[in-house]
């Protein structure tokens, strides 16, 4: 018989080994080279079949883009022509009876990137309600008799008709401010974060309004707007107070104003303002986490009185349900004998 110590010498068992490394190595790199053939194999297919269905989408809608243009391009001319009215409309005595001087204040912190197109829209929206209303109660209401009784509801429908079209323009541009109000409170506190790191690398308060500005926009929708505004008009020569007028009084928020303050005071007299921006913003955090408390402790109530009506029946039903049925099983007994 052999021996077997001659097969099992280190060197034997080193080519052995060995021998198995690639034969180990060999079946990885096939397995790999399979996954990236399925995976390019899949790829394609996947863009074969988004390319099929580019094409079904261009055979089945054919110049569905050039209508959605042409559609968009008819309703911006419309819009066009509006503004054009509701500029001859508001021009003159009938304007300042058209658009008070409330209205204006409220288009001016409305955010829109043309104050003068909006103004006309708002005069043109204001004159086109007052007449249509009234006609369209008229149409709903019936025919005026005024022999069978019908002329209070004709002089109602006229009335009624030209107070909502009066206040709806209004009411629609009051939420809009109400809602940008409610957004500063919410982009206030990053803001003061933002200027007080800007301070902090050693920019001044200028560049750091202008960066807010330009590159911040998509982070402060509102806010952003308004420093722009007041950038502008602090470059045309305003004082830095001046320029932030709006935001002051406008947006009737302390904070905001406070902050205003801060920066009207810094550009006038210089300093550090680091320091009383992080204490700003430890106090922005602790109001925000007070009113966090008190809308959940709202919630709370309110809760109560829906489960009060929505599980208490339930509950009733699954923990009294079976005595009421044996209270009754038993009256019904006493009263079959």
């Amino acid at each position: 018989m052999p021996d077997l110590t001659s097969y099992l010498s280190p060197a034997s068992l080193q080519a052995g080994a060995l021998v198995l490394l690639a034969i180990a190595a060999l079946v990885v790199a096939v397995y790999l080279i399979e996954t990236m053939v399925r995976q390019e194999k899949s790829k394609g297919q996947i863009e074969e079949v988004l390319h099929k269905r580019e094409q079904a989408n261009a055979m089945v809608f054919p110049g569905v883009q050039d209508q959605v243009e042409e559609d968009n391009a008819r309703l911006e001319s419309a819009v066009v022509k509006a503004a054009e009215l509701g500029s001859r409309l508001g021009q003159g005595r009938f304007g300042d009876i058209l658009l008070a001087e409330e209205d204006k204040a409220y288009l001016e912190l409305g955010g829109f990137e043309d104050y003068g197109k909006a103004k006309a829209l708002f005069s043109f929206a204001r004159a086109v309600l007052c007449i249509g209303l009234p006609v369209v109660l008229l149409f709903v209401t019936g025919p005026v008799k005024i022999m069978g009784g019908h002329l209070m509801t004709y002089a109602l429908s006229i009335f009624f008709g030209f107070a909502l079209g009066w206040m709806l323009p209004k009411w629609v541009l009051m939420n809009r401010v109400n809602k940008r109000k409610k957004a500063v409170d919410d982009e206030l506190p990053l803001l003061v974060d933002l200027l007080r790191l800007l301070q902090g690398v050693g920019m001044s308060m200028d560049q750091s309004l202008y960066i807010v500005v330009k590159d911040f926009k998509a982070v402060f929708p509102v806010l952003s707007l308004e420093l722009e505004v007041a950038v502008e008009q602090y470059n045309r020569g305003m004082s830095r107070e001046q320029s932030m007028d709006r935001m002051i009084n406008g947006m009737d928020n302390e904070d905001l104003s406070a902050i205003c303050h801060l920066i009207a005071q810094v550009d006038r007299h210089g300093g550090a303002v680091q320091e009383p921006l992080q204490r700003f913003s430890e106090r922005l955090r602790e109001q925000r986490r007070a009113g966090l408390k008190e809308k959940i402790g709202k919630l709370t109530v309110k809760m109560t009185g829906v489960m009060v009506l929505t599980l208490l029946p339930a509950l009733m039903i699954v923990t009294a349900g079976s005595g009421f049925i044996a209270v009754f099983r038993g009256l019904s007994r006493m009263g079959g004998g």
